[in-house]
């Protein structure tokens, strides 16, 4: 049976006095919902440049959170995952049209990751990430929605140049802007001592992917490594907030797939 544990923590960093990040997580309440539901992990960024980031992040993390739990036993992962992103995206959108005449603009990044079985499907939305570390490697399982990283695809910029880039952190998608949004979501498979890191882009603009692996990996404890992961992001840079979940794998429940539902395999 699929078993994790894991860790979190979110830290306004050394400039802000105010931390527009949210997290939060939804744990099943007994064996059966395993595997009827399982886990989902999820934190989000409030949009520097718009009023009440704080509000749009919280507001996007409980939606989630909120229908997970209401969702159907057995529901495929990758389809409520799609419904869960654009009910978050709507609920930010009204909660922002319904601060008074003409709306207050909210807008947050999400990444959120659900687990059941033998398979993580990541959702994201704007430049917070997921990370899957793995045999002393941290490999990024998201994509960024910003305008440097969409030049990058088109071969406009290197990733070298996208990484000093000035439009590094303009996001092309976000939570809350308009009435839908995309997500990309994508199913991973996964093992046991896989450690999956969601963090906003307080940490990864600051930390590499092998300081990630380093401090997440090799079996350490994880609310330490969450703690330095943080101080590490504080150490290097500490202008933005900084939050962080990390999640052990430490066993699985193999299945395969036949029309949507699965089975046990031995």
């Amino acid at each position: 049976m699929l078993d994790v544990e894991f860790a979190e923590l979110s830290d306004p960093g050394r400039v802000r006095d105010h931390n527009e990040d949210f997290l939060g997580h939804a744990l099943p309440a007994s064996p059966a919902e395993v595997r009827s539901h399982g886990w989902l992990f999820a934190l989000a960024d409030g949009v520097g440049g718009h009023e009440r980031g704080e509000v749009a992040s919280r507001t996007a993390v409980e939606s989630v959170l909120a229908g997970f739990r209401r969702a159907q036993a057995g529901d495929a992962h990758y389809a409520l995952m799609q419904r869960l992103v654009n009910g978050a995206n709507l609920q930010v959108y009204e909660a922002g049209m319904g601060t008074g005449p003409g709306g207050t603009a909210m807008a947050t990044t999400i990444v959120a990751c659900a687990l059941r079985y033998d398979r993580a499907v990541v959702a994201n939305v704007g430049d917070s990430r997921c990370y899957l570390v793995r045999h002393g490697s941290a490999t990024l399982l998201t994509r960024d929605h910003t305008v440097a990283n969409d030049q990058v695809r088109m071969g406009l910029l290197s990733a070298e140049e996208a990484g000093d880039a000035e439009t590094r952190h303009l996001l092309t998608r976000s939570l809350g802007n308009n009435l839908f949004v995309n997500p990309d979501i994508k199913e991973h498979q996964v093992i046991p001592g896989d450690v999956l890191v969601l963090c906003c882009d307080g940490l990864h603009g600051a930390v590499t992917s092998e300081e990630i692996a380093s401090l997440a990996g090799n079996g350490a404890e994880l609310e330490g490594s969450a703690r330095r992961l943080v101080a590490l992001a504080n150490e290097k840079d500490g202008a933005d907030n900084i939050t962080v979940q990390l999640i052990r794998i430490r066993s699985v429940e193999r299945v395969g797939m036949y029309r949507g539902r699965p089975y046990r395999l031995r």
